[in-house]
């Protein structure tokens, strides 16, 4: 499919400037004026049709010059099924096995990686796969499709210039320019799905027709975004695909379903402004957002599930609990409130302690850096949009948005041995990118962060035994919290920097992690083939929550490069032996500097300053180069607030909770001894609070509960006179109407006791107490 969202810099289609939305009842009644389409239709769509037809035409005489050839079609369970080259289609292949596996299947995969369209002919003897929507890669077809026919719709409703369509995780988008930039309104949804419908109804059929360059640009003469996209993304002499459906025909890979029919359940979900391929300094577009299913009852599970999201948006909890907001003086940088520091504050504890058990040494390195640090580590290329960048003593620095430069200086800043390794730094520190404005999204998007990250220098044959350790950490944390996760090994690109054997020494280790991992009780893998980074294999998690929604959290990625790139080095076990067995010899002065280093150096003097960029050298004699393990667990601690927000909905487990326990006095005459006891649960390093409010004991209680407090201790006469304290549990519905006073200082010590396990039990059950009844 096609993938031209990527951001093309200092383009501008025409002077426009970016338009705003308009806003109140004139836009309504301007969205709401008219007929549901466009009639007569803009005229740019027979003369694309007509230009279409002739090249479609032109294209089917070809193909059936093409020589029928027997071929020999292999399914997934071996057999093997006869077929004709360019005659016999996916479809035909689907519809022979039954008519429901025809209309379940969205999607072909030939010979394990190409996607075809099951009405395109097959060209050779090939291994066959049929997908449905349930497959990943048959669900972004099927919202790629989806985009198509809503891109059809507002054409033929708004006469618009499309710009680009494609799936996305939870949907698709179409992002469109409107004559006179005018801007789609939430009044225009219905009437957008009305079109969709009729579009269903007419079971247009995905047509796909191969091109030239120039003739694509006389077909989209029309529309200035096309235009752009067709010149800087397609090469001169080279044929790209279009695909039509109905009157649409729009610039594509595809591949498409059948027809339009498939798209039983479609819903538009949101619209917004854009800016063309994602660059401020282009023209603003309109972009709409829809969802599509193969059949009603998935949208209808789907909109239940969107419901039961909406109520657990950490950015509706954080403001009910108080926990953090953000100040329009620091876009994108958090402001944690104390509660939500007691979250923040628990998270860290439970990792630092990790770090303990597994020898971890934490540090901390500055937040700014001269540039050239970036230049060295190869990220300033990468990363330089996206980094605040500030002019100091006429040079350039910039706020550090990740930390691994500055662990591979600190590796460097003296000889290291083979005893050392593994070395594993942790650090806290801040970081700050410089995320777009328009992306900002609460604490799962910001500009200013800090993660749990940590690297660990080792030996190649150390590595297997690293990444079983951080299995193991996923499993402890996750499993704390429970959170389920999934893996991928993404392996050797195209484009790699490294020696071949490394990387296949280096995959082989990770592969048998994995698998070691696997057998022991952990979580079965895929193989991911060729996307790993350019400087290394690296093993991709995806955090599943309770909702089943993926996050990417944790990380770890073996990075070969940036040892290169620093002169990282090692003295190895042979090296120090050989070190050893050489005499002393006497000091001897430094070589004279080579001339061009001198020159470098006087330049240097001359100008009062000297770059702290690092020369690269060749290893030492006896040494080798470590292997950088880039990781982490958590990653963004802010992104990671937010998954658990939205996984426990705001009620948060007792140890991490910022709100554990709340004293409420049965009447003013308790106050004192309320206030007792919450001293001596805070002088345990408890969160407490007492309601001294004038309120009935009933509504105390029940905002104690809506507050989603842990524990409510209700106090009254023969509480105070027996210390004691009659306790309710959120979590469990059967302490919520009893009385069963347990004592003070045994109620303190199951709590301590119960934040130290970072349990998730009750330690005061009805079932004990009843049975303390019957006794």
């Amino acid at each position: 499919m096609e993938k031209v969202t990527e951001a093309v810099k200092n383009v501008a289609i025409g002077d426009k400037k970016p338009k705003k939305e308009k806003k109140g009842a004139a836009a309504a009644a301007t969205s709401d004026a008219g007929p549901l389409e466009l009639n007569p239709p803009p005229t740019f769509i027979q003369a694309r049709l007509d230009l279409f037809d002739r090249l479609y035409k032109e294209q089917q005489d070809e193909l059936a010059k093409r020589p029928r050839e027997d071929i020999l079609i292999t399914m997934p369970d071996g057999s093997v099924k006869p077929g004709k080259s360019y005659e016999t289609t996916p479809a035909e292949i689907a519809k022979g096995i039954s008519n429901s596996l025809l209309k379940r299947t969205v999607i072909a995969r030939i010979d394990g990686e190409t996607l075809w369209d099951l009405e395109r002919p097959l060209e050779k003897s090939c291994k066959l796969e049929l997908l449905d929507f349930n497959d990943e890669q048959g669900k972004f077809v099927f919202w790629h499709s989806s985009a198509h026919v809503l891109g059809e719709a507002c054409e033929r409703r708004f006469g618009c210039s499309l710009c680009i369509g494609p799936p996305v995780d939870n949907g698709f988008y179409y992002e469109m320019a409107l004559p006179g930039g005018a801007a789609v309104q939430a009044s225009d949804w219905a009437p957008l799905e009305n079109i969709v419908g009729k579009i269903v109804k007419e079971k247009q059929p995905f047509q796909r027709l191969e091109m030239s360059k120039e003739d694509l640009l006389k077909m989209f003469e029309y529309n200035p975004y096309k235009q752009h996209i067709i010149k800087d993304k397609i090469p001169d002499g080279t044929r790209t695909t279009v695909y039509r459906n109905g009157p649409l025909i729009d610039l594509c890979r595809g591949p498409h379903v059948p027809d339009t029919s498939r798209i039983e359940a479609f819903a538009i979900m949101k619209n917004s402004s854009s800016y063309f391929l994602g660059d401020a300094n282009n023209d603003s577009l309109q972009r709409i957002y829809g969802v599509s299913f193969p059949d009603k009852k998935q949208m209808a599970a789907h909109k239940k599930f969107l419901e039961e999201a909406a109520k657990r948006d950490h950015r509706l909890i954080g403001k009910q609990q108080e926990l953090f907001y953000f100040e329009e003086a620091s876009p994108g940088s958090a402001m944690w409130l104390p509660h939500g520091m007691r979250i923040h504050n628990a998270i860290m504890d439970y990792i630092k302690e990790q770090y303990w058990q597994r020898e971890y040494d934490e540090v901390m390195t500055p937040n700014m850096f001269n540039v050239t640090l970036w230049e060295q580590s190869g990220h300033l290329a990468h990363y330089k949009e996206d980094m605040f960048l500030l002019d100091v003593d006429k040079e350039q620095f910039g706020l550090k948005p990740m930390n691994c430069p500055a662990h591979a200086m600190m590796f460097r800043h003296r000889e290291r041995s083979h005893k050392e390794l593994p070395l594993r730094y942790a650090d806290f520190g801040v970081l700050h990118r410089n995320e777009a404005s328009g992306a900002l999204s609460g604490l799962t998007r910001v500009r200013r962060f800090q993660q749990d990250d940590a690297h660990i220098f080792c030996r190649e044959d150390q590595i297997k035994a690293e990444v079983s350790d951080l299995f193991d950490f996923m499993k402890s944390f996750y499993g704390l919290l429970g959170l389920t996760f999934k893996l991928k090994l993404s392996t050797r690109p195209d484009k790699y920097m490294g020696e071949i054997e490394t990387w296949n020494r280096a995959e082989d280790r990770l592969k048998e992690a994995l698998i070691e991992f696997a057998a022991t009780g952990g979580v079965s893998w895929e193989l991911n083939e060729g996307d790993g980074a350019f400087y290394g294999p690296k093993i991709d998690i995806a955090v599943l929550d309770c909702l089943n929604r993926p996050w990417q959290c944790a990380t770890i990625q073996l990075d070969f490069q940036q040892p290169i790139n620093f002169s990282l080095e090692y003295q190895t076990a042979e090296g120090t032996a050989a070190h050893k067995d050489q005499p002393k010899e006497e000091a001897k002065p430094a070589p004279a500097p080579a001339p061009k280093e001198a020159e470098a150096e006087d330049k240097e003097k001359k100008d009062g300053k000297k770059k702290p960029l690092l020369i690269k050298k060749a290893l030492s004699p006896g040494c080798a180069r470590p292997v950088m393990i880039h990781r982490a667990m958590a990653g963004s601690i802010e992104r990671f607030t937010a998954i658990l927000c939205e996984h426990f909905a705001g009620k948060w487990p007792f140890w991490m909770s910022p709100r554990q326990i709340i004293v409420i006095p049965v009447g003013m005459g308790f106050l004192d001894y309320a206030k007792e006891v919450a001293k001596l649960l805070r002088k345990e390093k408890l969160y407490v609070d007492v309601d001294s409010s004038g309120n009935t004991l009933q509504k105390k209680i029940r905002n104690g509960q809506l507050a989603q407090y842990n524990f409510c201790f209700v106090v009254g006469a023969d509480e105070m006179q027996n210390r004691k304290v009659n306790i309710r549990y959120r979590d469990d519905t059967s302490t919520q109407a009893r009385d069963v006073p347990v004592p003070l200082d045994e109620a303190i010590q199951k709590l301590v006791k119960l934040k130290a396990e970072r349990g998730m039990y009750n330690p005061f059950p009805a079932h004990a107490e009843e049975g303390e009844k019957k006794a």
